[in-house]
């Protein structure tokens, strides 16, 4: 039983420091309120006369600077939501005289010809066989994936359309862009 009561004893002690350097030591996100001593009393300014012969000194312009934020408190600063920009008035639609409906926008922001230039006969012969073998892939597609696909097998047809026209026009790197186009929305339907 002694070495019960000493267990007991030790126990005691190390719980009773255990509490006391948690008591005394405080909180870590307790704010400390400093206090100033009231003893103290404000000075009187000396005024200090102007002279009277000043050297001559051109004018500095001042500067109006805004006012310094004061912080209210310790806490983090809000950020401010972004406001989005005020969006561009729409052109004006331009009529087209064509049979054909324009297409939809889905089509048309993928790919569009560029301005052409001289292009290398090695390009060409890239974007002709791209060409011919994106047509060959698309035309050994069977009929109801076809059907099932339409969607992306007619921006198939355009790309590759518009490929044609742009090799017919001179602009192989456009004709090579819209091919390798076409050949990835191939790729994605052959999955």
């Amino acid at each position: 039983m002694n070495g019960f009561v000493k267990l007991m004893r030790t126990l005691a002690s190390v719980a009773l420091c255990f509490g006391l350097t948690i008591g005394l030591g405080g909180c870590r996100r307790r704010t400390q309120v400093v206090i100033l001593p009231a003893g103290l009393t404000p000075v009187a300014l000396e005024e200090i006369p102007e002279p009277e012969n000043l050297p001559m000194v051109a004018e500095v312009k001042q500067t109006n600077l805004p006012p310094v934020p004061a912080v209210a408190s310790a806490e983090k600063p809000k950020r401010e939501k972004k406001k989005p920009a005020p969006k561009a008035p729409a052109p004006e639609p331009v009529q087209i005289a064509a049979v054909t409906p324009p297409p939809s926008p889905e089509e048309t922001a993928i790919g569009a010809l560029t301005a052409g230039g001289e292009a290398n006969p090695q390009t060409k012969q890239e974007a002709a066989d791209l060409i011919s073998s994106s047509e060959k892939r698309l035309n050994a597609l069977p009929a109801q994936k076809a059907e099932d696909e339409k969607a992306q097998v007619s921006k198939v047809r355009n790309f590759l359309k518009d490929a044609q026209e742009a090799l017919k026009t001179g602009d192989a790197e456009g004709a090579k862009t819209l091919a390798t186009k076409a050949k990835l929305l191939l790729d994605d339907l052959e999955k």
